[in-house]
């Protein structure tokens, strides 16, 4: 498949009327309210990349919340589990919005493109559906939202504009959710698996840390100018945020998953 460029639209009318009464929160934060002339250029060009870029990965995340639905749906799973996942792409989809909306605030997101059929890690593609769950459950919630929470809590408490405020504060109290359910799914799928199934979970684990250390990279690799005016644009301070996100891995993902036998190897 070819790539295509990340571009967002809503249906409007009825649709987008029926969707703001599923999430009003969404239109009452204080949209107009980040003034973009107030930024260097550089800092403005990295703020609209960063937003940008979350917005696609909230995308991302929301395909991943749905292939993870499914596979618990096939595998038959308690359907008290399966109706809270049911939520996640919501609130996926809410994220991508609040994240354009703060990218379109500071001047318009920036051309990303991206290869549609890569969108979802392949974790556990050849497996039947109970071990493919465990696999996407451990990759997408037991690491990646499991870790999104702290760190999303400190950019939010770090943030200082009403606006990158709000949207943070949102997304902090849906993935609260995001984040514990993974830890409850894989205690339920556990003792549903095979021996051989931890280890290979440990290379799942293994996989996405590393694809999460890949990713800090580029936050190192920001403008140091851009830490000067972290606050507004809803950021933390380059060396605290990878601080935290240090502490946070090992502490709310490495730890947790040892102590259910799935040793991320190399981490």
């Amino acid at each position: 498949m070819t790539e295509e460029l990340f571009e967002l639209e809503l249906v409007g009318g009825s649709i987008e009327q029926r969707y703001r009464k599923m999430r009003p929160e969404v239109e009452a934060m204080p949209w107009g309210t980040l003034e973009p002339g107030a930024f260097p250029p550089d800092v403005r060009e990295a703020a609209r990349t960063a937003w940008t870029s979350a917005a696609f990965q909230e995308h991302r995340t929301g395909a991943a919340c749905a292939a993870t639905l499914r596979s618990l749906i096939e595998a038959r799973a308690p359907l008290d589990l399966v109706a809270l996942a049911a939520r996640f792409p919501l609130d996926e989809m809410v994220h991508v919005e609040l994240c354009s909306r703060v990218a379109m605030e500071l001047g318009g997101g920036v051309s990303l493109v991206y290869r549609p059929d890569e969108l979802v890690a392949d974790v556990g593609a050849m497996d039947p559906p109970l071990a493919r769950a465990a696999h996407q459950v451990v990759c997408f919630f037991c690491v990646g939202e499991a870790l999104s929470i702290p760190l999303l809590q400190g950019t939010w408490r770090a943030s200082t504009h009403p606006l990158t405020r709000a949207v943070l504060k949102r997304i902090v109290l849906d993935e609260a959710d995001h984040g514990t359910f993974g830890w409850a799914c894989l205690d339920w799928l556990l003792p549903h698996l095979e021996p051989g199934d931890l280890q290979a979970l440990s290379h799942t684990a293994a996989r996405a840390i590393a694809g999460v250390e890949a990713n800090w990279a580029a936050i190192r690799a920001r403008p140091a100018a851009a830490d000067d005016h972290a606050g507004d644009l809803g950021w933390m301070q380059t060396d605290a945020y990878l601080r935290l996100a240090q502490r946070s891995l090992r502490r709310v993902v490495i730890e947790p998953l040892r102590a259910r036998g799935i040793e991320p190897l190399g981490a």
